[in-house]
């Protein structure tokens, strides 16, 4: 008998709550919402059910403050954690976090031991890191989602300054989701043109500093708050790869073990995710500038990872 997918999205705030609504309304799994914030998870996977005729989606959401609702999930998506606010960069969330991510694992880890971990959680990769470490998982289990949103940024900057359809870019972002993120303009193309002929060099960095700063532009315009629809969207993808077995290769933060010439560190490089997670991580061939701003990001993770294994 068919058993449906099941996922868990840890934090009902807008990234997981939009996370959540894309899943059910895409159809690839039954989704549980959970949140300390008692009512909250209940409230909005109702709201949502009752969209359900009007979508026309056969998948269900439930919410819960209680993890014994998320038992034998294949996936389990967590978004918890304190937002940034403007003037805030992503390491300041670092303390906070790190306590709420911790304890989070430690219960997706008593319900769902053979699940597959995705961390939206800021910092990105020291909490990925955080993950790893608590959960006791095999690496390939417990990814960071960074580069298909930073990518995805990237993707949508090139489109405003060909003025070409989004749908003909493919962009590649590498490294940490942070400052020291590596826009990779030797791999990103408009239908399989290198934005190279097609973008003055002077135009591609002001690109390329515009991504590294994606976030931080939004939370400015926002105020109150920061991204969630490009974030949500970026999850989902993933999400998506790994439970109908599509071998896509996307960006995404994995432990690496010496490849790129890096190894003990969570860094983000192009993947191909599968049933089991990370089924490969593709080794391309950098330029010399690219390779030392990677090896350049993957040392400001390394740094922020020991910091963050002292507070827990």
């Amino acid at each position: 008998m068919y058993k449906k997918p099941k996922v868990t999205v840890v934090g009902a705030g807008f990234v997981g709550a939009t996370a959540a609504q894309r899943i059910v309304e895409k159809q690839l799994a039954d989704v549980v919402l959970v949140d300390i914030v008692e009512g909250m998870p209940q409230g909005k996977a109702l709201d949502m059910m009752q969209s359900a005729a009007t979508e026309g989606f056969a998948t269900t959401i439930t919410g819960s403050n209680d993890y014994a609702a998320t038992a034998d999930s294949d996936v389990v998506v967590i978004t918890a954690g304190i937002a940034r606010k403007p003037g805030m960069s992503r390491d300041d969330l670092l303390a906070t976090n790190a306590k709420i991510v911790k304890g989070v694992t430690e219960q997706v880890v008593a319900n769902s031991p053979n699940a597959i971990l995705v961390v939206v959680s800021n910092p990105l990769d020291v909490m990925t890191f955080l993950a790893w470490n608590v959960s006791k998982f095999d690496s390939k289990r417990v990814i960071g989602m960074a580069g298909v949103l930073d990518s995805s940024r990237y993707a949508q900057f090139i489109s405003e300054a060909i003025g070409c359809s989004i749908q003909d870019v493919r962009a590649m972002v590498l490294g940490g989701h942070g400052d020291s993120m590596v826009p990779v303009p030797e791999y990103s193309t408009v239908n399989g043109i290198p934005i190279e002929q097609l973008i003055p060099a002077a135009k591609i960095q002001e690109i390329n500093v515009r991504t590294q700063n994606g976030g931080a532009e939004i939370v400015k315009l926002l105020k109150t708050g920061s991204a969630y629809y490009a974030p949500s969207a970026s999850t989902v993808a993933m999400v998506e790869s790994i439970l109908l077995n599509s071998h896509r290769i996307l960006p995404c933060c994995v432990y690496l073990t010496g490849q790129y010439g890096i190894k003990d560190v969570y860094c983000g490089v192009p993947v191909a995710l599968g049933k089991n997670g990370v089924e490969k991580i593709q080794e391309i061939k950098l330029r010399p500038e690219s390779q030392t701003a990677l090896e350049k990001s993957a040392e400001d993770v390394r740094a922020l990872s020991k910091q963050v294994l002292g507070m827990i």
